[in-house]
Protein backbone atom coordinates (compact mmCIF):
# COMPACT_ATOMS: atom_id res chain seq x y z
CA UNK A 1 0.00 0.00 0.00
CA UNK A 2 1.72 3.43 -1.56
CA UNK A 3 2.00 6.08 1.43
CA UNK A 4 2.07 9.84 0.74
CA UNK A 5 5.31 10.85 2.35
CA UNK A 6 5.78 14.04 4.93
CA UNK A 7 7.53 15.58 2.27
CA UNK A 8 5.94 14.95 -1.35
CA UNK A 9 6.47 18.18 -3.49
CA UNK A 10 3.77 19.35 -5.65
CA UNK A 11 5.59 19.22 -8.70
CA UNK A 12 4.24 20.02 -11.98
CA UNK A 13 5.64 19.13 -15.80
CA UNK A 14 8.91 19.07 -16.39
CA UNK A 15 11.14 21.42 -18.12
CA UNK A 16 12.05 19.93 -22.17
CA UNK A 17 15.87 18.16 -20.45
CA UNK A 18 14.26 17.09 -17.56
CA UNK A 19 15.02 19.75 -15.08
CA UNK A 20 12.08 20.90 -12.65
CA UNK A 21 10.46 23.82 -13.45
CA UNK A 22 9.25 24.60 -9.97
CA UNK A 23 11.18 26.80 -7.46
CA UNK A 24 14.73 28.17 -7.83
CA UNK A 25 15.52 31.68 -7.20
CA UNK A 26 12.63 32.98 -9.89
CA UNK A 27 10.50 32.28 -6.52
CA UNK A 28 12.24 34.67 -4.28
CA UNK A 29 10.67 38.18 -5.04
CA UNK A 30 7.39 36.42 -4.17
CA UNK A 31 8.68 34.61 -1.08
CA UNK A 32 10.98 36.83 -0.07
CA UNK A 33 8.45 40.31 -0.42
CA UNK A 34 5.93 37.89 1.45
CA UNK A 35 7.73 38.35 5.13
CA UNK A 36 9.86 41.94 4.62
CA UNK A 37 6.23 43.48 3.76
CA UNK A 38 4.57 41.94 6.68
CA UNK A 39 8.01 43.14 9.38
CA UNK A 40 7.66 46.51 7.56
CA UNK A 41 3.73 46.80 8.54
CA UNK A 42 4.20 45.28 12.03
CA UNK A 43 7.39 46.89 13.10
CA UNK A 44 6.21 50.49 11.38
CA UNK A 45 3.35 50.16 13.88
CA UNK A 46 4.79 49.07 17.18
CA UNK A 47 7.19 52.56 18.22
CA UNK A 48 3.61 54.80 17.74
CA UNK A 49 0.77 52.84 19.02
CA UNK A 50 1.29 53.94 22.64
CA UNK A 51 1.19 57.60 21.41
CA UNK A 52 -2.11 56.41 19.08
CA UNK A 53 -3.66 54.54 22.40
CA UNK A 54 -3.07 57.03 24.54
CA UNK A 55 -4.07 60.34 22.60
CA UNK A 56 -6.94 58.43 20.49
CA UNK A 57 -8.13 55.74 23.14
CA UNK A 58 -7.63 57.75 26.56
CA UNK A 59 -5.80 55.05 27.71
CA UNK A 60 -3.56 55.44 30.82
CA UNK A 61 0.48 54.97 29.56
CA UNK A 62 0.27 51.94 32.17
CA UNK A 63 -2.59 50.56 30.61
CA UNK A 64 -1.68 51.53 27.12
CA UNK A 65 1.97 49.81 27.46
CA UNK A 66 -0.03 46.72 29.06
CA UNK A 67 -1.72 46.65 25.78
CA UNK A 68 1.27 46.57 23.62
CA UNK A 69 2.99 44.09 25.84
CA UNK A 70 0.47 41.77 25.84
CA UNK A 71 0.50 42.18 22.16
CA UNK A 72 3.75 41.95 21.52
CA UNK A 73 4.10 38.12 23.43
CA UNK A 74 1.03 37.18 21.72
CA UNK A 75 2.90 37.38 18.22
CA UNK A 76 6.24 36.01 19.61
CA UNK A 77 4.89 33.34 20.66
CA UNK A 78 2.45 32.53 18.18
CA UNK A 79 5.09 30.90 15.61
CA UNK A 80 5.32 28.10 17.57
CA UNK A 81 1.78 26.70 16.91
CA UNK A 82 1.78 28.00 13.41
CA UNK A 83 5.09 25.99 12.58
CA UNK A 84 3.36 22.93 14.55
CA UNK A 85 0.37 23.19 12.12
CA UNK A 86 2.24 23.96 8.99
CA UNK A 87 4.52 20.59 9.61
CA UNK A 88 1.89 18.86 11.59
CA UNK A 89 -1.67 19.67 8.97
CA UNK A 90 -1.82 21.90 6.26
CA UNK A 91 1.89 22.69 5.13
CA UNK A 92 4.14 25.64 4.66
CA UNK A 93 2.28 27.31 1.86
CA UNK A 94 -1.52 26.98 3.31
CA UNK A 95 -0.25 28.34 6.79
CA UNK A 96 1.78 31.46 4.92
CA UNK A 97 -0.91 32.27 2.35
CA UNK A 98 -3.73 31.98 5.47
CA UNK A 99 -1.30 34.02 7.82
CA UNK A 100 -0.77 36.73 5.13
CA UNK A 101 -4.36 37.33 4.40
CA UNK A 102 -4.90 37.31 8.33
CA UNK A 103 -3.07 39.81 8.62
CA UNK A 104 -3.96 42.40 5.66
CA UNK A 105 -7.55 41.51 7.08
CA UNK A 106 -5.96 42.75 10.74
CA UNK A 107 -4.43 45.75 9.75
CA UNK A 108 -6.93 46.92 7.42
CA UNK A 109 -9.11 46.47 10.86
CA UNK A 110 -6.45 49.01 12.09
CA UNK A 111 -6.47 51.51 9.47
CA UNK A 112 -10.37 51.74 9.76
CA UNK A 113 -10.92 52.74 13.45
CA UNK A 114 -8.18 55.73 12.22
CA UNK A 115 -10.83 56.18 9.15
CA UNK A 116 -13.87 55.95 10.84
CA UNK A 117 -14.62 58.51 13.94
CA UNK A 118 -17.03 56.04 15.23
CA UNK A 119 -14.38 53.70 16.03
CA UNK A 120 -12.99 55.78 18.59
CA UNK A 121 -13.85 57.72 21.36
CA UNK A 122 -14.90 61.77 20.89
CA UNK A 123 -11.59 64.23 20.66
CA UNK A 124 -10.79 64.98 24.06
CA UNK A 125 -8.41 68.03 23.47
CA UNK A 126 -7.48 68.74 26.93
CA UNK A 127 -7.51 65.34 28.17
CA UNK A 128 -5.47 66.14 31.63
CA UNK A 129 -7.67 68.60 32.35
CA UNK A 130 -11.27 67.58 31.43
CA UNK A 131 -12.41 64.11 32.03
CA UNK A 132 -12.08 62.07 28.43
CA UNK A 133 -14.90 59.57 27.94
CA UNK A 134 -13.70 56.11 27.38
CA UNK A 135 -13.81 54.19 24.70
CA UNK A 136 -17.29 51.49 24.24
CA UNK A 137 -17.35 48.07 24.46
CA UNK A 138 -17.67 47.48 20.91
CA UNK A 139 -14.51 49.96 20.15
CA UNK A 140 -12.43 48.27 21.87
CA UNK A 141 -13.48 45.05 20.09
CA UNK A 142 -12.44 46.31 16.63
CA UNK A 143 -9.23 47.35 18.25
CA UNK A 144 -7.75 44.13 20.05
CA UNK A 145 -9.20 42.23 17.27
CA UNK A 146 -7.45 43.91 14.83
CA UNK A 147 -4.44 43.06 17.23
CA UNK A 148 -4.97 39.67 17.37
CA UNK A 149 -5.29 38.65 14.11
CA UNK A 150 -2.32 40.75 12.90
CA UNK A 151 -0.83 38.32 15.74
CA UNK A 152 -2.06 35.37 14.57
CA UNK A 153 -1.44 35.95 11.04
CA UNK A 154 2.36 36.92 11.79
CA UNK A 155 2.59 33.02 13.63
CA UNK A 156 1.56 32.05 9.93
CA UNK A 157 3.96 33.73 7.87
CA UNK A 158 7.18 34.50 10.40
CA UNK A 159 7.91 30.60 11.15
CA UNK A 160 7.34 29.10 7.72
CA UNK A 161 8.72 31.79 5.31
CA UNK A 162 12.23 30.95 5.58
CA UNK A 163 11.64 27.57 5.47
CA UNK A 164 9.13 27.43 2.44
CA UNK A 165 11.95 29.50 0.59
CA UNK A 166 14.24 27.15 1.70
CA UNK A 167 12.00 24.17 -0.15
CA UNK A 168 12.40 26.00 -3.34
CA UNK A 169 16.16 25.12 -3.41
CA UNK A 170 15.49 21.41 -2.80
CA UNK A 171 17.70 19.73 -4.26
CA UNK A 172 19.49 16.56 -2.53
CA UNK A 173 21.68 15.12 -5.74
CA UNK A 174 23.54 18.86 -5.92
CA UNK A 175 26.53 18.65 -3.55
CA UNK A 176 26.67 22.79 -4.05
CA UNK A 177 23.19 22.46 -1.97
CA UNK A 178 24.47 23.51 0.75
CA UNK A 179 26.10 26.86 -0.12
CA UNK A 180 23.39 27.66 -2.01
CA UNK A 181 21.35 27.52 1.50
CA UNK A 182 23.85 29.43 3.30
CA UNK A 183 23.42 32.22 0.85
CA UNK A 184 20.02 32.71 0.87
CA UNK A 185 19.68 31.94 4.59
CA UNK A 186 22.32 34.97 4.87
CA UNK A 187 20.38 37.20 2.37
CA UNK A 188 17.06 36.47 3.66
CA UNK A 189 17.98 37.95 6.91
CA UNK A 190 19.64 41.05 5.63
CA UNK A 191 16.42 41.71 3.42
CA UNK A 192 14.48 41.14 6.39
CA UNK A 193 16.73 43.40 8.63
CA UNK A 194 16.39 46.55 5.20
CA UNK A 195 12.57 45.95 6.14
CA UNK A 196 12.58 46.82 9.84
CA UNK A 197 14.83 50.05 8.93
CA UNK A 198 12.24 51.28 6.43
CA UNK A 199 9.89 50.34 9.12
CA UNK A 200 11.17 52.36 12.22
CA UNK A 201 11.83 55.27 9.77
CA UNK A 202 9.69 56.17 7.16
CA UNK A 203 6.68 54.60 8.67
CA UNK A 204 7.42 55.88 11.74
CA UNK A 205 8.09 59.35 9.75
CA UNK A 206 4.89 59.01 7.97
CA UNK A 207 2.54 58.45 10.66
CA UNK A 208 4.07 61.61 12.89
CA UNK A 209 4.14 64.09 9.70
CA UNK A 210 1.13 63.12 7.75
CA UNK A 211 -1.40 61.40 10.42
CA UNK A 212 -2.31 57.67 11.44
CA UNK A 213 -4.97 57.33 8.65
CA UNK A 214 -2.23 57.65 5.82
CA UNK A 215 0.68 55.91 8.71
CA UNK A 216 -1.54 53.02 8.85
CA UNK A 217 -3.16 53.26 5.42
CA UNK A 218 0.87 52.65 4.00
CA UNK A 219 1.71 49.24 6.01
CA UNK A 220 -2.16 47.83 4.84
CA UNK A 221 -1.30 48.89 1.62
CA UNK A 222 2.09 47.18 1.77
CA UNK A 223 0.23 44.02 3.46
CA UNK A 224 -2.21 43.83 0.34
CA UNK A 225 0.56 44.08 -2.34
CA UNK A 226 2.66 40.97 -0.24
CA UNK A 227 -0.31 38.60 -0.73
CA UNK A 228 -1.48 39.53 -3.90
CA UNK A 229 2.40 38.77 -4.73
CA UNK A 230 2.56 35.62 -2.89
CA UNK A 231 -0.44 33.90 -4.63
CA UNK A 232 0.83 35.23 -7.80
CA UNK A 233 3.44 33.09 -7.48
CA UNK A 234 1.83 30.07 -6.42
CA UNK A 235 1.87 27.70 -9.64
CA UNK A 236 5.92 28.43 -9.19
CA UNK A 237 6.27 27.08 -6.04
CA UNK A 238 7.87 23.64 -4.64
CA UNK A 239 5.19 22.61 -1.72
CA UNK A 240 6.05 20.06 1.07
CA UNK A 241 2.78 17.94 2.20
CA UNK A 242 3.05 16.89 5.43
CA UNK A 243 0.67 13.53 6.07
CA UNK A 244 0.76 13.20 9.71
CA UNK A 245 0.63 15.39 13.33
CA UNK A 246 3.77 16.24 14.69
CA UNK A 247 1.82 16.72 18.05
CA UNK A 248 0.30 12.97 17.94
CA UNK A 249 3.80 11.01 16.50
CA UNK A 250 5.59 12.96 19.70
CA UNK A 251 2.89 11.93 22.21
CA UNK A 252 3.24 8.60 20.34
CA UNK A 253 6.71 7.89 21.14
CA UNK A 254 6.50 9.11 25.19
CA UNK A 255 3.34 6.67 25.09
CA UNK A 256 5.31 3.66 23.91
CA UNK A 257 8.63 4.42 25.45
CA UNK A 258 6.57 4.26 28.61
CA UNK A 259 4.33 1.16 28.00
CA UNK A 260 7.75 -0.21 26.92
CA UNK A 261 9.96 0.76 29.71
CA UNK A 262 10.35 -2.87 31.55
CA UNK A 263 11.73 -4.27 27.80
CA UNK A 264 15.42 -4.19 28.15
CA UNK A 265 17.67 -2.33 25.49
CA UNK A 266 19.61 -4.26 23.04
CA UNK A 267 23.02 -2.93 21.56
CA UNK A 268 22.32 -0.80 18.19
CA UNK A 269 23.51 -3.24 16.32
CA UNK A 270 21.87 -6.19 17.50
CA UNK A 271 19.88 -6.51 13.80
CA UNK A 272 17.21 -5.05 12.19
CA UNK A 273 14.64 -7.78 13.61
CA UNK A 274 14.56 -5.62 17.06
CA UNK A 275 13.66 -2.27 15.64
CA UNK A 276 10.42 -1.13 13.82
CA UNK A 277 11.18 0.62 10.63
CA UNK A 278 9.09 1.21 7.24
CA UNK A 279 10.49 -0.83 4.60
CA UNK A 280 13.47 1.44 2.47
CA UNK A 281 13.36 3.69 5.56
CA UNK A 282 17.08 4.89 5.71
CA UNK A 283 17.09 4.88 9.96
CA UNK A 284 16.46 1.05 10.01
CA UNK A 285 18.43 1.84 13.88
CA UNK A 286 18.02 4.42 16.58
CA UNK A 287 20.96 6.68 17.79
CA UNK A 288 22.36 5.66 21.30
CA UNK A 289 21.84 9.23 22.95
CA UNK A 290 18.39 9.53 24.68
CA UNK A 291 18.32 5.79 25.10
CA UNK A 292 15.15 5.33 26.77
CA UNK A 293 13.36 6.49 24.25
CA UNK A 294 14.31 3.58 22.13
CA UNK A 295 12.05 1.55 23.46
CA UNK A 296 9.29 3.33 21.62
CA UNK A 297 10.93 1.79 18.53
CA UNK A 298 11.17 -1.89 20.24
CA UNK A 299 9.15 -5.02 18.62
CA UNK A 300 7.86 -7.19 21.45
CA UNK A 301 6.95 -9.81 18.84
CA UNK A 302 5.43 -9.77 14.94
CA UNK A 303 2.08 -9.92 15.99
CA UNK A 304 2.62 -6.20 16.79
CA UNK A 305 2.63 -5.63 13.34
CA UNK A 306 -0.03 -6.24 10.52
CA UNK A 307 0.69 -7.69 7.48
CA UNK A 308 1.10 -4.45 5.61
CA UNK A 309 3.79 -3.39 7.63
CA UNK A 310 1.90 -0.96 10.00
CA UNK A 311 1.76 -0.69 13.55
CA UNK A 312 -1.17 -2.61 15.22
CA UNK A 313 -1.13 -0.08 17.73
CA UNK A 314 0.87 3.17 16.94
CA UNK A 315 0.69 4.13 21.04
CA UNK A 316 3.05 0.94 21.58
CA UNK A 317 5.49 0.95 18.56
CA UNK A 318 6.80 3.62 16.73
CA UNK A 319 9.16 3.99 13.85
CA UNK A 320 12.37 4.42 14.50
CA UNK A 321 11.84 7.89 12.12
CA UNK A 322 9.32 8.81 14.84
CA UNK A 323 11.53 8.35 17.77
CA UNK A 324 14.44 10.11 16.14
CA UNK A 325 12.39 12.98 15.31
CA UNK A 326 11.72 13.50 19.29
CA UNK A 327 15.15 13.30 19.55
CA UNK A 328 16.13 15.61 17.81
CA UNK A 329 13.79 18.39 19.09
CA UNK A 330 15.31 17.55 22.34
CA UNK A 331 18.85 17.56 21.41
CA UNK A 332 18.95 21.03 20.12
CA UNK A 333 17.02 22.41 23.60
CA UNK A 334 20.40 22.53 25.12
CA UNK A 335 21.92 24.63 22.54
CA UNK A 336 18.95 26.57 21.78
CA UNK A 337 18.75 27.35 25.87
CA UNK A 338 22.14 29.30 25.27
CA UNK A 339 20.61 31.90 22.77
CA UNK A 340 18.73 33.19 25.43
CA UNK A 341 20.61 35.30 26.76
CA UNK A 342 21.94 37.03 23.68
CA UNK A 343 18.19 37.70 23.25
CA UNK A 344 18.36 39.82 25.96
CA UNK A 345 21.55 41.59 24.77
CA UNK A 346 19.79 41.98 21.47
CA UNK A 347 16.91 43.59 23.06
CA UNK A 348 18.61 46.79 24.50
CA UNK A 349 16.68 49.34 22.89
CA UNK A 350 15.65 51.44 25.81
CA UNK A 351 17.93 52.74 27.84
CA UNK A 352 20.79 53.15 24.48
CA UNK A 353 17.68 56.02 23.52
CA UNK A 354 17.84 56.90 27.11
CA UNK A 355 21.49 57.40 26.14
CA UNK A 356 21.38 58.90 23.01
CA UNK A 357 18.88 61.73 24.15
CA UNK A 358 21.13 62.90 26.90
CA UNK A 359 23.85 63.54 24.37
CA UNK A 360 24.95 65.34 21.29
CA UNK A 361 23.31 63.68 18.73
CA UNK A 362 24.72 66.35 15.70
CA UNK A 363 26.69 65.12 13.41
CA UNK A 364 28.63 68.32 12.72
CA UNK A 365 28.12 71.38 14.86
CA UNK A 366 24.60 73.19 14.30
CA UNK A 367 24.19 70.32 11.59
CA UNK A 368 21.93 67.88 11.27
CA UNK A 369 20.75 65.95 14.29
CA UNK A 370 19.99 61.99 14.36
CA UNK A 371 16.80 61.16 16.29
CA UNK A 372 17.16 59.02 19.48
CA UNK A 373 15.45 56.16 18.46
CA UNK A 374 17.51 56.23 14.56
CA UNK A 375 20.94 54.43 16.57
CA UNK A 376 19.49 51.30 15.88
CA UNK A 377 20.22 51.89 12.41
CA UNK A 378 23.49 51.51 12.84
CA UNK A 379 23.20 48.11 14.39
CA UNK A 380 20.96 46.79 10.54
CA UNK A 381 23.47 48.27 8.84
CA UNK A 382 26.74 46.60 10.64
CA UNK A 383 24.30 43.35 10.24
CA UNK A 384 24.00 43.96 6.50
CA UNK A 385 27.40 44.96 5.90
CA UNK A 386 28.64 41.79 7.64
CA UNK A 387 26.46 39.66 5.70
CA UNK A 388 27.67 40.83 2.24
CA UNK A 389 31.22 40.48 3.26
CA UNK A 390 30.49 37.13 5.10
CA UNK A 391 28.97 35.73 1.73
CA UNK A 392 31.05 37.33 -0.54
CA UNK A 393 34.52 38.07 0.84
CA UNK A 394 35.39 35.91 3.86
CA UNK A 395 34.04 32.47 3.29
CA UNK A 396 35.61 32.20 -0.63
CA UNK A 397 38.85 32.77 1.56
CA UNK A 398 38.44 30.47 4.38
CA UNK A 399 37.72 28.07 1.66
CA UNK A 400 41.14 28.33 0.13
CA UNK A 401 42.30 26.91 3.12
CA UNK A 402 40.08 24.87 5.62
CA UNK A 403 38.62 23.10 2.12
CA UNK A 404 35.06 23.57 4.16
CA UNK A 405 32.73 25.53 1.19
CA UNK A 406 30.54 27.34 4.01
CA UNK A 407 33.36 29.13 5.74
CA UNK A 408 32.89 28.61 9.66
CA UNK A 409 30.89 25.77 10.80
CA UNK A 410 27.29 26.69 12.45
CA UNK A 411 28.52 25.94 16.00
CA UNK A 412 31.57 28.26 15.39
CA UNK A 413 29.62 31.03 14.11
CA UNK A 414 27.08 31.02 16.85
CA UNK A 415 30.25 30.87 19.33
CA UNK A 416 31.49 33.81 17.96
CA UNK A 417 28.13 35.64 17.79
CA UNK A 418 27.66 34.87 21.84
CA UNK A 419 31.75 36.33 22.16
CA UNK A 420 30.99 39.38 20.17
CA UNK A 421 27.61 40.15 22.41
CA UNK A 422 29.88 39.94 25.32
CA UNK A 423 32.33 42.51 23.77
CA UNK A 424 29.00 45.00 22.78
CA UNK A 425 27.91 44.85 26.36
CA UNK A 426 31.48 45.63 27.35
CA UNK A 427 32.05 48.82 25.04
CA UNK A 428 28.33 49.80 26.40
CA UNK A 429 29.18 49.84 29.47
CA UNK A 430 32.79 51.59 29.25
CA UNK A 431 31.03 54.34 27.05
CA UNK A 432 28.32 54.63 29.77
CA UNK A 433 31.07 54.99 32.50
CA UNK A 434 32.46 57.89 30.10
CA UNK A 435 29.14 59.50 29.93
CA UNK A 436 28.07 59.49 33.68
CA UNK A 437 31.82 61.06 34.62
CA UNK A 438 32.02 63.62 32.17
CA UNK A 439 28.47 64.96 33.02
CA UNK A 440 29.39 64.73 36.52
CA UNK A 441 32.37 66.40 35.87
CA UNK A 442 30.18 69.24 33.87
CA UNK A 443 27.68 69.25 37.12
CA UNK A 444 24.99 67.90 35.23
CA UNK A 445 24.42 65.22 38.27
CA UNK A 446 21.68 66.92 39.44
CA UNK A 447 20.08 67.96 36.25
CA UNK A 448 18.47 64.62 34.42
CA UNK A 449 17.46 66.48 31.40
CA UNK A 450 20.52 68.52 30.57
CA UNK A 451 22.66 67.63 27.71
CA UNK A 452 26.15 66.64 28.39
CA UNK A 453 28.83 67.53 26.10
CA UNK A 454 29.80 64.57 24.73
CA UNK A 455 29.01 63.26 20.90
CA UNK A 456 26.23 60.37 20.82
CA UNK A 457 28.47 59.16 18.42
CA UNK A 458 30.53 56.68 20.99
CA UNK A 459 27.39 54.69 20.76
CA UNK A 460 27.64 53.87 17.33
CA UNK A 461 30.23 50.82 18.40
CA UNK A 462 28.25 49.36 20.71
CA UNK A 463 25.31 48.97 18.41
CA UNK A 464 27.79 48.21 15.20
CA UNK A 465 28.77 45.10 17.58
CA UNK A 466 25.01 44.18 18.24
CA UNK A 467 24.09 43.86 14.58
CA UNK A 468 27.61 41.59 13.95
CA UNK A 469 26.72 39.82 16.82
CA UNK A 470 22.98 39.23 15.65
CA UNK A 471 24.41 38.18 11.75
CA UNK A 472 26.85 35.33 13.37
CA UNK A 473 24.23 33.95 16.02
CA UNK A 474 20.89 34.49 14.85
CA UNK A 475 21.44 33.16 10.87
CA UNK A 476 23.83 30.58 12.83
CA UNK A 477 20.71 29.29 14.96
CA UNK A 478 18.27 29.14 12.15
CA UNK A 479 20.85 27.14 10.00
CA UNK A 480 21.43 24.80 12.89
CA UNK A 481 17.77 24.23 13.40
CA UNK A 482 16.77 23.61 9.79
CA UNK A 483 20.20 20.90 9.51
CA UNK A 484 19.31 19.35 12.39
CA UNK A 485 15.63 18.55 11.86
CA UNK A 486 14.06 16.86 8.97
CA UNK A 487 11.87 18.44 6.49
CA UNK A 488 9.04 17.72 8.18
CA UNK A 489 9.99 19.46 11.05
CA UNK A 490 11.86 22.85 9.14
CA UNK A 491 9.59 25.14 10.41
CA UNK A 492 9.32 24.66 13.95
CA UNK A 493 13.65 24.85 13.81
CA UNK A 494 12.84 28.01 12.57
CA UNK A 495 10.26 29.43 15.55
CA UNK A 496 12.67 28.23 17.82
CA UNK A 497 14.62 31.06 17.28
CA UNK A 498 11.17 33.68 17.71
CA UNK A 499 10.27 31.48 21.01
CA UNK A 500 14.24 32.30 21.87
CA UNK A 501 13.34 35.89 21.75
CA UNK A 502 10.02 35.72 23.42
CA UNK A 503 11.79 34.28 26.49
CA UNK A 504 14.89 36.43 26.30
CA UNK A 505 12.45 39.25 26.13
CA UNK A 506 10.69 38.00 29.69
CA UNK A 507 14.13 37.42 31.11
CA UNK A 508 15.55 40.98 30.41
CA UNK A 509 12.94 42.02 31.87
CA UNK A 510 13.11 40.25 34.88
CA UNK A 511 16.63 41.28 35.28
CA UNK A 512 15.83 45.02 35.03
CA UNK A 513 13.06 44.75 37.35
CA UNK A 514 15.74 42.48 40.34
CA UNK A 515 18.34 45.25 39.85
CA UNK A 516 16.15 47.79 40.39
CA UNK A 517 14.28 45.85 43.26
CA UNK A 518 17.77 45.77 45.23
CA UNK A 519 19.97 48.42 44.53
CA UNK A 520 17.61 51.12 45.72
CA UNK A 521 16.98 49.01 48.99
CA UNK A 522 18.15 51.29 52.20
CA UNK A 523 16.99 54.27 50.22
CA UNK A 524 19.80 54.31 47.55
CA UNK A 525 19.52 55.31 44.32
CA UNK A 526 18.68 52.63 41.79
CA UNK A 527 21.29 51.81 39.13
CA UNK A 528 18.72 52.16 36.48
CA UNK A 529 16.95 55.14 38.10
CA UNK A 530 15.18 58.02 36.29
CA UNK A 531 17.95 60.11 36.37
CA UNK A 532 20.88 58.45 34.20
CA UNK A 533 23.20 61.08 35.66
CA UNK A 534 22.57 59.71 39.20
CA UNK A 535 21.96 56.12 38.43
CA UNK A 536 24.73 53.71 37.29
CA UNK A 537 23.84 51.99 33.84
CA UNK A 538 27.28 51.03 33.12
CA UNK A 539 27.03 48.61 36.40
CA UNK A 540 23.57 47.24 34.44
CA UNK A 541 26.04 46.66 31.62
CA UNK A 542 28.67 45.10 33.39
CA UNK A 543 25.79 42.60 34.88
CA UNK A 544 25.00 42.14 31.51
CA UNK A 545 28.45 41.14 30.12
CA UNK A 546 28.75 38.72 33.43
CA UNK A 547 26.15 37.25 32.41
CA UNK A 548 26.85 36.87 28.79
CA UNK A 549 30.53 35.54 29.91
CA UNK A 550 28.76 32.96 31.32
CA UNK A 551 26.71 32.02 28.86
CA UNK A 552 29.64 31.79 26.45
CA UNK A 553 30.64 28.87 28.65
CA UNK A 554 27.66 26.88 29.01
CA UNK A 555 27.01 27.34 25.58
CA UNK A 556 30.52 25.34 25.02
CA UNK A 557 29.69 22.51 27.65
CA UNK A 558 26.27 22.38 25.52
CA UNK A 559 28.25 21.74 22.36
CA UNK A 560 30.43 19.25 23.84
CA UNK A 561 27.31 17.37 25.09
CA UNK A 562 25.50 18.01 21.53
CA UNK A 563 28.33 16.60 19.96
CA UNK A 564 29.90 16.29 16.59
CA UNK A 565 27.89 18.34 13.99
CA UNK A 566 29.20 16.64 11.33
CA UNK A 567 28.71 13.63 12.87
CA UNK A 568 24.74 14.57 13.10
CA UNK A 569 24.53 16.16 9.53
CA UNK A 570 25.92 12.57 8.23
CA UNK A 571 22.56 11.05 9.54
CA UNK A 572 20.35 10.25 6.72
CA UNK A 573 16.65 11.58 7.52
CA UNK A 574 14.16 9.92 5.44
CA UNK A 575 12.18 12.05 4.29
CA UNK A 576 9.76 9.66 3.38
CA UNK A 577 8.29 6.37 4.62
CA UNK A 578 9.28 3.68 1.79
CA UNK A 579 11.76 3.01 -0.96
CA UNK A 580 9.34 4.57 -3.09
CA UNK A 581 9.28 8.34 -2.25
CA UNK A 582 13.40 8.59 -1.96
CA UNK A 583 13.95 6.86 -5.28
CA UNK A 584 11.47 9.09 -7.01
CA UNK A 585 13.14 12.25 -5.58
CA UNK A 586 16.28 10.88 -6.80
CA UNK A 587 15.31 9.98 -10.47
CA UNK A 588 13.27 13.59 -10.30
CA UNK A 589 17.13 14.86 -9.74
CA UNK A 590 18.45 13.16 -12.25
CA UNK A 591 15.42 14.44 -14.48
CA UNK A 592 13.82 10.87 -14.78
CA UNK A 593 10.55 9.38 -13.60
CA UNK A 594 7.65 11.15 -13.33
CA UNK A 595 5.96 12.43 -9.68
CA UNK A 596 3.21 11.98 -7.87
CA UNK A 597 1.17 15.02 -7.73
CA UNK A 598 -0.20 16.73 -4.92
CA UNK A 599 -2.85 19.18 -4.92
Amino acid sequence: MEKQSSDQMKIGDEEKHGTRRLGGLRTMPFVISNETFEKVASFGLLPNMILYLTREYHMSNATGTNVLFLWSAISNFMPILGAFISDSFLGRFSVIAMGTVISLVGISMLWLTAVLPQARPPHCASPLIEPCASPTAAQLALLFSSFALMSIGAGGIRPCSLAFGADQFYNPSDPKNKRVLQSFFNWYYASVGLAIMISITVIVYIQVKVGWVVGFGVPAGLMFLSTVMFLVGSPLYIKLKPNKSLFISFAQVMEAAWNNRDLTLPPIESGEAVWYFHKGSKLIAPTEKLRFLNKACMIRNSEDIEKDGRAVNPWKLCTVKQVEELKALIKVLPIWSSGIMIAVTLSQHSFPVLQAISMDRHLVPGGFQIPAGSFGLFAMISLMIWVAAYDRIIVPLLSKFTKRSQGFSLKERMGMGLVVSCVATAVAATVEHKRRTTAVRQGLADHPYATVHMSAMWLVPQYSLIGIAEALNAIGQIEFYYSQFPKSMASIGVALFSLGMAVGNLIGSLIVSIINSETKKHGKVSWVSNSLNKGHYDYYYWVLTILSVINVFYYLLCCWAFGSLEKENNKEWDEGEDTQDELESDDLAKGKGSPRLIY
